[in-house]
């Protein structure tokens, strides 16, 4: 079979006609710059903020794990009863922490039940923070 002349021809204009469509105009690329330096910076500020988040729960987290020894160290030595009552972390230089114990409010026995409130400090962009546990105790005797 021999092709013609009006079938190349024919050919030729589908393929420019394609070469247009595959392209972009400057207008469209205008467009998208323009909308990406307007998404681009709130897109940054939201990461910037959800690493900031992420930096103050993982604070939390680790200060309220050495909550949760301190006082469990406290309670099982019976160093709450008059023992040292504040201190730093040996292995956590940014923490420190301080308990204070009080008669529990709501104690209507006898057993003279203790509230105790282990508070663990740190500073974090130039502001101090905390997170305080408490626990029951009493005298054991």
């Amino acid at each position: 079979m021999k092709w013609g002349r009006s079938s190349q021809q024919a050919d030729a204009r589908r393929f420019r006609g394609n070469a247009r469509r595959s392209a972009f105009t400057l207008i469209e690329v205008l467009a998208a710059m323009l909308l990406i330096a307007i998404v681009l910076p709130a897109v940054m500020k939201s990461i910037a903020v959800a690493t900031g988040t992420a930096s103050v729960a993982r604070r939390r987290t680790e200060a309220a794990g050495l909550a949760q020894t301190k006082l469990s160290e406290l309670v099982a030595t019976d160093q709450w009863e008059g023992g040292v009552l504040s201190g730093t972390f040996a292995d956590w230089p940014d923490y420190s922490w301080e308990a204070s114990v009080a008669p529990w409010p709501g104690d209507t026995s006898s057993a003279s039940i203790q509230q105790i409130d282990l508070k663990v400090k740190w500073v974090a962009r130039n502001q101090p923070d905390s997170v305080t546990l408490s626990t029951l105790a009493y005298v054991k005797e």
